[in-house]
């Protein structure tokens, strides 16, 4: 892809996504060319073991506004900050493959636009929300976001997932994250916050188009190991 810049750039990390990626990645830019809008789609591919990377290396063949480029390892936090980092657009929105929220991304670009805000944040726990996820993944949020609370006074009531943010407002506390893998997006956001960051929440509805490609239960042990740096990290700043 040639752009030089754009006025929004899409951040979204794959792995083990052969199956969906071609699927939602046209069905996104088919939606994006409808708006007008002028997008960069940064595939952030990080350690996939099936065809993920040559669907990708197709898809930037077929739709001019798509670039993938992998991080070479499975570290979705990473994958992520590499990303936003690469982005060219003033706007920055962060999705998942799985979901591909049109209405959030007009939704926040709305918001951003108007002012006066400089994250908006998909939350899938405040009310007016609906998160039909599998139970264990919806008690995982809460419990995270409860961890969140307690340990670093987090405000907000959700930090992973959907969220669109004005870049240069955001890049110094991007590069200031520290902890990658799961808990890389809820360092952005709490970081954010402490920053004085003008951050709104918005409800938003999710539901999986597929199984998650990564255990789950054999997350819990590096999140929580993670999750204890975060906080020590932040604290003792």
């Amino acid at each position: 892809m040639s752009l030089s810049s754009c006025d929004i750039s899409i951040v979204i990390p794959v792995y083990n996504e052969q199956k969906l990626l071609a699927e939602s990645t046209t069905t996104l830019c088919h939606q994006l060319d409808a708006l007008g809008w002028d997008y960069e789609l940064l595939l952030a591919e990080n350690g996939s073991t099936d065809d993920t990377i040559e669907v990708g290396r197709r898809l930037e063949k077929e739709h001019a506004r798509v670039s993938l480029f992998s991080v070479d390892q499975p570290n979705y936090g990473l994958a992520l900050r590499t990303g936003i980092l690469r982005a060219r657009g003033a706007l920055v929105l962060c999705d998942e493959i799985d979901l591909c929220d049109i209405n959030f991304h007009q939704r926040a670009r709305e918001i951003l636009d108007s002012g006066g805000t400089d994250m908006v944040i998909g939350s899938k726990a405040m009310p007016g929300s609906a998160d039909h996820r599998p139970i264990f993944r919806r008690v995982a949020t809460r419990v995270l976001n409860g961890m969140l609370r307690i340990a670093l006074d987090f405000q907000g009531t959700d930090t992973h997932g959907l969220k669109a943010f004005k870049r240069e407002a955001l890049l110094d506390v991007v590069e200031s994250c520290v902890i990658d893998r799961d808990i890389f997006a809820s360092e952005l956001v709490v970081r954010a916050y402490r920053s004085g960051i003008r951050i709104v929440e918005i409800p938003v509805h999710v539901s999986e188009k597929r199984r998650t490609t990564i255990h789950l239960v054999r997350r819990v042990p590096n999140v929580i190991k993670n999750l204890a740096r975060l906080t020590y990290v932040i604290r003792m700043k």
